[in-house]
């Protein structure tokens, strides 16, 4: 039987309204399983130049926040990599040993040219313990004749290239969008003061860093029950644990026993190593992931992923991670 031409157009439109629904429950469901916050590890090695571990970096995107705490040796390679323009980052220090530090030039710099992965039109946020804001000075004194170049010749703004540095003390040192960044000192050594951790909160999110230190009570507290817990970890075989200098660099460090004891005690819903250290050795001398892990689950038996460069952990409702074959 023909239907009416008026009942084709309700049976359109009611057909119309169930593929809207059905999209619009679609888009819910994504948006209720999208992470909060994605963390990706740029450099999870140490001042030794390894070719597939370069140096320690982390970037934090929430919102439309994306934070980077530190800057080692090929930093701005890898925000490359991850597809994240140079330009729009905000840099977090922990402390001032060189390894944190020396990429820094280069996401300065390069951040400024006029390329898409730069177009930095603002001063560049660096926020770190005290001594930060004199580097910032002397590294605009340093590079002057580049800067001086580049405005003349490419027409580059000079706030672009401008440093927007401050120096910080414990407690709340960023919060902007929905994001907060509170910093919380760590022990790193006598000599070593401040060396700061730095936990992000983000629509009841969290994610905590440790920066470099030795076995610390602060990072319990402050990562005490948080979604993720990024903590450095130094370990040596036995034939070189005994050698004055390694002794020297374990102790500034934090072993995977150690490691496992904030980790049982804090209880983050995953834990990952980053600035893994092996210490007093090379390829087949040093310490394998495997060596880490087991080390650690002597004190603790909570989720532990081993870092990589360019791995990414999501931080959501589920927590995911996914490693890259780019390094």
């Amino acid at each position: 039987m023909k239907l009416p031409r008026f009942l084709h157009l309700v049976a359109g439109a009611a057909a119309l309204s169930v593929i809207l629904l059905l999209l619009a429950g679609t888009m819910v469901t994504q948006a209720q399983t999208s992470p909060e916050m994605r963390v990706s590890l740029l450099g999870t090695g140490t001042p030794g130049p390894i070719a597939d571990r370069f140096g320690p970096s982390t970037l934090i995107e929430a919102g439309s926040e994306k934070l980077v705490f530190d800057c080692g040796r090929g930093c701005p390679i890898r925000l490359q990599q991850k597809g994240v323009p140079l330009g729009e980052v905000k840099l977090f220090v922990t402390h001032l040993h060189s390894d944190h530090v020396n990429g820094i030039v280069d996401l300065w710099l390069t951040g400024w040219l006029p390329a898409p992965w730069g177009r930095r039109t603002t001063p560049f946020v660096m926020i770190g313990p005290e001594g930060t804001k004199n580097m910032a000075t002397h590294l605009e004194e340093a590079f002057m004749p580049d800067i001086r170049i580049r405005m003349a010749d490419e027409k580059l703004p000079r706030d672009g290239v401008r440093f927007d540095a401050k120096d910080i003390t414990p407690g709340v040192v960023y919060e902007a969008n929905g994001v907060k960044v509170t910093a919380f000192e760590v022990n790193h050594g006598d000599e070593i003061k401040p060396a700061y951790g730095y936990r992000i909160d983000y629509r009841g999110r969290s994610v905590v860093l440790s920066g470099d230190t030795r076995f610390s009570e602060n990072i319990i507290k402050f990562a005490t029950a948080v979604d993720l817990l990024i903590h450095e970890v130094s370990m040596a075989k036995p034939e070189f644990a005994q050698v004055e200098a390694v002794k020297r660099v374990l102790a500034h460090h934090t072993s995977p026993q150690e490691a496992g004891l904030v980790f049982s005690t804090a209880k983050p819903r995953l834990a990952v190593y980053s600035h893994i250290d092996a210490a007093g050795g090379a390829g087949s001398t040093a310490p394998q992931p495997a060596d880490y892990i087991a080390a650690a689950r002597e004190t603790c038996r909570g989720p532990l992923e081993f870092g990589e460069d360019l791995m990414t952990i999501n931080v959501g409702e589920a927590i995911t991670v996914e490693r890259s074959e780019k390094k």
